[in-house]
């Protein structure tokens, strides 16, 4: 039992009493939204990098690297436009709104040699949705808004070999996985995220470096958050990268006590259902799904439109299933809308037995 007290106590009972009384809607993509701005460039660089280095750092990436594509930086660059994206997803009904912080880890950022902005990213992040939030709740009182600080898988992995000629090979660690995870962390709790998501978790083993690192961060503190867990199952197997089926991943994890438990990504709402249900059947905490708009085409987008993703996820509200849900790659404040209308109103999902939530 969790012995630390909460950090945000006024706001972790608005979100447990938010909790009690109807099922919370998430919001959906950040990427899919960052392209519709068709950003350049030179969007990314803004005027801190466009000397080929960080010029407040007096470092960085070389003249010739590339910045295009690192979401994250634009919290720092082109900080007006994550806040809209925020602040549209709040305005279509969300109630919880993700950091854009979904690469803001060192293993991560050296794809663009910017591993030093690792805190400032995830402070930044988080303190840029808090803004959007704090003021969504200011214009509707009687729904508090809140953010989820976003820690993402990293991209390698701690439990598969990226050589098939070599399967004991690994391009990270446990101790180097928890180490950025720590960075992240700290900067999320900073900028004032209210709870703290591991998510699109394809290995667990990541995941479990990250849950030890929050741990630790938190002793640190003397007080935690409530902390959110989404596993992505990656294909029709009905497993995770890293082999296991949604019940093995609970059973990996379920030691953290979290808030929720829950999948995103990979799938769209009808072939992750199934495997929701198994969750929602072993787990005592919460249960969460945030999809895609269903399977990409062969052109890499998605086709599932707002009131057919809100359709499925309705009925997996009526099977008495969730109580966040959300959407992923391919949503957008359309499809947030739809899905917050279809499930209002209805029970959400009751914890087995009653379990205890103080810290």
């Amino acid at each position: 039992m969790h012995a630390s007290p909460w950090l945000h106590p006024a706001r972790v009972a608005k979100l447990l009493q938010a909790l009690e009384q109807r099922i919370l809607v998430i919001d959906g993509a950040m990427g899919t939204m960052i392209q519709r701005h068709r950003l350049e460039e030179g969007d990314y660089r803004g005027e801190r990098f466009a000397g080929g280095f960080d010029s407040r750092q007096g470092h960085g990436p070389g003249c010739g690297h590339d910045l295009k594509g690192n979401n994250d930086l634009l919290l720092l660059t082109r900080p007006e436009v994550i806040a809209g994206i925020h602040t549209a997803y709040l305005e279509a009904g969300a109630d919880l709104v993700e950091t854009n912080t979904f690469n803001a880890t060192a293993i991560s950022q050296a794809d663009y040699h910017l591993q030093h902005l690792v805190y400032e990213l995830n402070r930044t992040g988080a303190a840029v949705a808090r803004q959007c939030c704090d003021a969504a709740e200011a214009r509707t009182p009687d729904q508090p808004r809140f953010v989820i600080g976003v820690l993402g898988p990293t991209s390698r992995t701690a439990s598969i070999s990226p050589d098939v000629t070599d399967p004991g090979f690994r391009n990270t660690s446990f101790d180097e996985l928890r180490d950025t995870y720590r960075q992240a962390i700290e900067g999320l709790i900073d900028g004032g995220a209210d709870t703290l998501m591991v998510e699109t978790i394809f290995d667990t083993l990541n995941a479990k470096a990250a849950l030890f690192a929050i741990e630790e961060v938190f002793e640190a503190r003397g007080g935690r958050l409530p902390v959110m867990i989404s596993g992505t199952i990656t294909d029709a197997s009905g497993r995770t990268l890293s082999g296991q089926t949604a019940e093995a991943f609970h059973a990996s994890v379920a030691h953290g006590r979290p808030l929720s438990i829950g999948l995103n990504c990979a799938l769209g709402a009808a072939d992750m259902r199934p495997h929701v249900e198994t969750l929602s059947r072993v787990s005592r905490g919460y249960i969460s799904a945030h999809p895609n708009a269903g399977l990409p085409n062969a052109f890499g987008e998605y086709d599932e439109t707002p009131e057919e993703m809100a359709a499925t996820l309705k009925e997996f509200a009526q099977s008495g299933l969730l109580n966040l849900v959300g959407g992923c790659c391919g949503t957008t404040p359309d499809h947030i809308r739809a899905i917050a209308r279809a499930v209002a109103g209805i029970a959400p999902r009751q914890l087995p037995g009653r379990q205890e939530q103080a810290p």
